[in-house]
């Protein structure tokens, strides 16, 4: 069975909908999410309506702890702070207690998740090097797990030493600990504002990295519309 990695929607219903779309249409059977549903973008609601419909686990991501008062807003810059607080307005109650009760970290069979790093995942640190990839991989206990945060579609491997990979891709031989980032939904950072997921096919031996397109205009000026920070929809454009 194929699973479908999703992570870092935050807020952006338009790109939410052709992932999941994207994800039926090969025929995912499973799909799983590494944090922030919310933030950011202006269908926080809506966002949570379909990911506790179609996935089967989630973690914790800052933006969703920090919309439920979990996390302290001066963690967070300005814009996001704007964000969270007017997310926090359009949250029901049922919104609000399923936010406050993601865990930080979900283990199945053959993987683990988390939104930043197995290393204190609640201090939401980032994982974009060498280093704080070694060190989430000492507290890492299966030998595969996904994650979110940095919103860049990649790949560590733990061999004799961090591997960095960015490639679409990965096959997984079973010889070194894998900790693989299937990149942003909803706010991509990596110079591709295409919507970005990753496919995991256990029979095949593989991680499947995949972009989309969606209708950006729409996600855009709803947060405009919402009297959102400008700047959260100039960034969609650029992903970046």
């Amino acid at each position: 069975m194929k699973t479908g990695i999703i992570a870092d929607i935050h807020g952006n219903l338009e790109a939410l909908t052709k992932v999941l779309d994207a994800l039926e249409r090969e025929g995912v059977g499973k799909i799983v999410c590494a944090g922030d549903v919310v933030g950011y973008g202006a269908d926080p609601q809506a966002c949570i309506a379909l990911v506790r419909e179609r996935a089967s686990a989630m973690v914790a991501g800052n933006h969703d702890y920090g919309a439920v008062g979990k996390l302290p807003l001066d963690y967070f810059n300005p814009a996001a702070r704007e964000a969270i607080r007017w997310t926090a307005t359009q949250l029901s109650e049922e919104d609000q207690r399923w936010l406050s009760a993601l865990p930080l970290v979900h283990e199945e069979e053959q993987y683990q998740l988390v939104h930043a790093s197995f290393s204190r995942p609640g201090a939401f640190g980032y994982i974009f090097d060498a280093d704080e990839a070694r060190t989430s991989f000492a507290e890492q206990t299966n030998d595969l797990a996904f994650f979110g945060h940095t919103h860049w579609p990649s790949v560590f491997l733990d061999g004799e030493a961090v591997k960095h990979v960015i490639q679409k891709v990965v096959t997984l031989n079973g010889t070194e600990k894998v900790l693989a980032n299937a990149g942003s939904v909803g706010q991509p950072r990596d110079a591709n504002p295409e919507a970005s997921y990753a496919v995991l096919d256990v029979e095949k031996g593989e991680i499947v990295f995949k972009r989309t397109v969606y209708d950006i205009d729409t996600a855009a000026k709803k947060i405009l519309d919402a009297g959102l920070p400008a700047s959260l929809a100039e960034r969609l454009f650029l992903g970046y």
